[in-house]
């Protein structure tokens, strides 16, 4: 029998052990960290100020914008305490909390995308139906079924997580509580955790991709329909930013999870993990207003309505 031992903290070796990179890595994510806050916030701002920013599509861009803030900072300022810090500890409790409102917003970040991509499809395939169809109350409820699954969800895989036993082995090959390196280091109830993990990110996964995958192919033969050169441009240009959002967030996901946890995957894991836990966060608001023609004038006219202001 395994001698199991009870856990009061764990050890983060984060990205690198390498002392000289520590300070280094510590200014690049502060300030990664806080483009992320402003970039997300200014977002939420603008589209609640807004009156051409008060469609479903960016009241569901809003929301993703909120996500993406929690969803980086659950893990930034314990990665920036720890890359300064000697001990780079984290209690049992902070580790699980941690766990599980990483699982949760990534689920409800998931179906967000999902949602926007059903949005697209209504507004390009169904333009007549889509303000009956999208109408505030449908759109409350379509984005309140992401938050409701994803945190139900979550709390499930957590309480998995926390019928791993441990046989003395507390350092976690990560910057945050994820589950591979968790279930790498543990030495009982490993079987049903990775078991569970890889059918429930491989099924909402799925789910949420087929979403997405069948909207854009209806929306592409749609939009080939039309007649209009300058339509089909405009249909396209309204796509072209979630279709990056929705590739950089799922392709570095399914990386991560739908991997058995091994030493190499865990270690090439937390390199990913980099990029969908502060820099998609960072580059999302970027994506959208960057492209989008509408954001842009926003943000052009609160600059402007600013000016006078002073």
């Amino acid at each position: 029998m395994p001698n199991f031992t009870d856990v009061t903290e764990f050890v983060l070796l984060g990205l690198t052990s390498r002392q000289e990179f520590q300070v280094l890595f510590f200014a690049i994510f502060l300030v990664v960290y806080m483009i992320t806050l402003l970039g997300n916030v200014g977002m939420i701002i603008l589209i609640s100020i807004s009156p051409q920013l008060q469609s479903p599509m960016y009241f569901f861009l809003s929301h993703l914008s909120f996500v993406d803030v929690w969803l980086s900072s659950n893990v930034t300022p314990k990665m920036l305490e720890n890359l300064l810090s000697e001990t780079k500890t984290i209690s049992y409790v902070g580790c699980l909390v941690q766990c599980y409102f990483f699982i949760a917003l990534v689920h409800v970040e998931v179906y967000i995308l999902a949602v926007m991509a059903f949005d697209r499809y209504m507004a390009i395939c169904k333009p007549l139906l889509y303000g009956s169809r999208m109408s505030r109350i449908v759109c409350v409820r379509l984005i309140s079924a992401p938050y409701v699954y994803g945190f139900s969800v979550s709390l499930i895989c957590t309480l998995w997580t926390h019928g791993l036993y441990f046989c003395g082995n507390f350092e976690i090959n990560h910057f945050y509580c994820a589950d591979p390196p968790l279930i790498k280091i543990a030495c009982g109830g490993v079987h049903i955790k990775e078991y569970t993990m890889i059918v429930i990110a491989g099924i909402n996964f799925t789910y949420s991709l087929s979403v997405v995958f069948t909207s854009y192919a209806l929306i592409v033969v749609t939009v080939l329909r039309m007649r209009s050169a300058e339509g089909r441009k405009k249909a396209f240009s309204t796509c072209g930013s979630h279709l990056t959002a929705v590739t950089l967030f799922y392709g570095t996901l399914i990386f991560m999870y739908l991997r058995r946890p091994t030493e190499e995957s865990v270690e090439q894991g937390k390199m990913v993990a980099v990029f969908y836990t502060t820099v998609i966060p960072m580059l999302n608001p970027m994506i959208y207003s960057l492209r989008n023609k509408d954001v842009r004038e926003a943000v052009n006219k609160a600059i402007a309505k600013a000016n006078v202001g002073q």
